[in-house]
């Protein structure tokens, strides 16, 4: 059995991330509450769907069922709230963690990670992931979707946390504590696997990207962070 841990990310860490992993914008639809379930429309780049989730939880334990995309348009239509992200999807040794950039009804950065309650315990968020929000629920998707973004705390950059995930998107590598492991590198390709993955209009966007070295404003965004690390003598 596995749980959701969720947490707030620097909206610039969200962004670099983003560009060098690509994403798949989603948008959902939610209905009124029921007293034991929820049910709400997703509508992905290739997948509509409508689905049950037990009142207060989102992920493992949602029931699924495929729609026609005219039809998920329609329910979208007549949703008492909605909400939109861009997610991209990380796997970071054993963990599975998605990156969740809400565009609406406004901008909020989120982690999500998939953790086996066996190790709930011995968790440790790693240094670039910012407040925990999971017992909160005014974050859940449901809620945004309902009641507009929560108040969310400004996450701060550090320095500490930008050179960790330059780690992670430049060599593959990243420092989890966990007991007796150390840093877990990414299997080689495991990078051009998941680019393969991606559906073919990211692809495409991502090849084009790196034609033209992923933009100036990239450029810009990379070579700031490289500037903020501290010179090795």
């Amino acid at each position: 059995m596995t749980m959701l841990r969720q947490f707030l990310i620097a909206p610039s860490l969200a962004r670099l991330i983003q560009r060098e992993r690509g994403g798949e914008r989603v948008v959902e639809g939610y209905f009124p509450d029921r007293p034991h379930h929820s049910i709400f429309v997703r509508v992905e780049e290739d997948r509509s769907s409508l689905i049950l989730s037990p009142q207060g939880i989102e992920g493992s334990s949602e029931e699924r069922t495929d729609i026609p995309l005219a039809q998920a348009q329609a329910l979208l239509a007549v949703a008492s709230g909605q909400v939109g992200y861009v997610r991209t999807s990380l796997l970071l040794g054993s963990r599975q963690i998605q990156l969740q950039q809400v565009t609406d009804p406004g901008p909020l950065c989120l982690l999500l990670v998939e953790i086996p309650q066996r190790e709930s315990e011995a968790f440790q968020p790693l240094s670039w992931f910012g407040p925990e929000v999971s017992a909160e629920r005014a974050y859940l998707r449901r809620r945004i979707a309902l009641e507009g973004l929560p108040q969310a705390p400004e996450v701060a950059l550090t320095e500490g946390a930008l050179n960790s995930v330059l780690d992670l998107l430049e060599n593959g590598f990243t420092a989890w504590s966990m007991p007796d492991q150390g840093a877990v590198p990414a299997e080689p390709g495991a990078r051009s696997s998941a680019a393969a993955s991606l559906p073919e209009s990211l692809r495409a966007h991502d090849a084009d990207e790196d034609a033209d070295n992923l933009g100036i404003e990239n450029d810009v965004i990379r070579e700031l962070a490289r500037s903020l690390r501290p010179q090795r003598r």
